[in-house]
């Protein structure tokens, strides 16, 4: 698998789409670990701390950020609704051509304030440029090291934290929490968003142990399925009880992101529960999607593009409405 390269194609599919560059999710980056469990930019202890600078490690080595920032801009869904969930000093934020309107259902506490960057087939490095931002976070976005390079001239830059396709939204709030100084507010948003899942499985204990599959059946094209553990759209579904096919796993052979099936092989999405975005295809012409287990079970969820990248790529303002959208897949599951 390979990081996405086209930008929009990127935001329309939500990363479904895109399992299709660089196996290792970038060879070139540097290991880092996860911010969750470990700090995000090692020692940071003494006098840097003391003066507000903030040291980030990253895929691409490093960023620090001297000061608190005061106008930050997001080419990223994830980070935008982390930074609003802080009341972060947000400018700009990337108008996703997803939504008719540019925002996600979920996304309805936006400060108008907000403006929004168009997206085309690359970067909009001079709308970001134009928006003065004192930090740019970005993720997956930056594709390369040139890109996140020309990102730095503009301003100090944060890319992927990890070498996952997704980064855990933990990890980015526990970053934006130190970046911002406010560490303690990013641990509650954190506590309260997780303790939806543990309520859900609480309510339905059925789904512990059992198997899912998130997958993007693409006509004329393939299968993506998210088929690593540690990938960020997979934190959600474990803090359900859920686990990823094991036969999908097997399939993924240890590369990180999604792995690509040739339509034929549509059986392969044999798990417990099933979340399926079809790109506008009936499942009734979907060969083979009947005999499907959870579709035969009926737990599976049909999802549109908005309501997958709710799932896809979660932020602690889309769990609470993507638990509504798959409520009752999830409870045919645990039956």
């Amino acid at each position: 698998m390979m990081r996405p390269r086209a930008l929009a194609t990127l935001l329309a599919a939500a990363l479904l789409v895109a399992a299709c560059g660089d196996d290792d999710g970038g060879s070139d980056a540097a290991a880092v670990d996860s911010p969750a469990t470990e700090p995000a930019s090692g020692d940071t202890t003494g006098g840097d701390e003391a003066a507000g600078a903030v040291t980030i490690d990253h895929t691409y080595g490093e960023t620090t950020i001297e000061s608190t920032p005061e106008r930050i801009v997001s080419i990223d869904t994830q980070w935008t609704d982390v930074l609003v969930a802080l009341d972060a000093p947000l400018v700009a934020a990337t108008h996703d051509p997803v939504p008719e309107d540019g925002r996600f259902p979920w996304q309805d506490d936006m400060p108008e304030s907000v403006e929004d960057i168009p997206v085309g087939d690359s970067i909009p490095f001079e709308a970001i440029a134009a928006a003065q931002p004192d930090l740019i976070v970005i993720t997956y976005f930056a594709v390369d090291e040139a890109t996140y390079d020309r990102l730095t001239e503009i301003a100090p830059t944060i890319p992927l934290l990890g070498d996952e396709q997704v980064d855990a939204w933990q990890d980015i709030a526990t970053v934006a929490g130190r970046i911002l100084h406010k560490e303690d507010e990013a641990a509650q948003l954190i506590a309260d968003a997780e303790q939806l899942a543990v309520d859900v499985l609480a309510d339905l204990p059925g789904l512990e142990g059992k198997t899912y599959a998130l997958a993007n059946y693409v006509p004329g094209d393939a299968i993506y399925v998210v088929a690593d553990p540690d990938d960020g759209a997979a934190t959600f579904f474990a803090q359900l009880g859920l686990q990823i096919d094991p036969e999908l796993l097997a399939i993924a052979d240890g590369e990180s992101g999604r792995v690509q099936l040739s339509l034929e092989r549509i059986d392969e999405l044999d798990s417990d529960l099933l979340i399926i975005l079809t790109n506008g295809a009936e499942t009734s012409d979907i060969p083979g999607y009947d005999l499907l287990p959870a579709v035969e079970d009926g737990a599976v969820a049909v999802l549109d593009t908005e309501d997958v990248t709710g799932l896809n790529t979660p932020t602690p303002l889309s769990i609470p409405y993507s638990l509504e959208r798959i409520r009752e897949a999830l409870e045919a599951a645990a039956s």
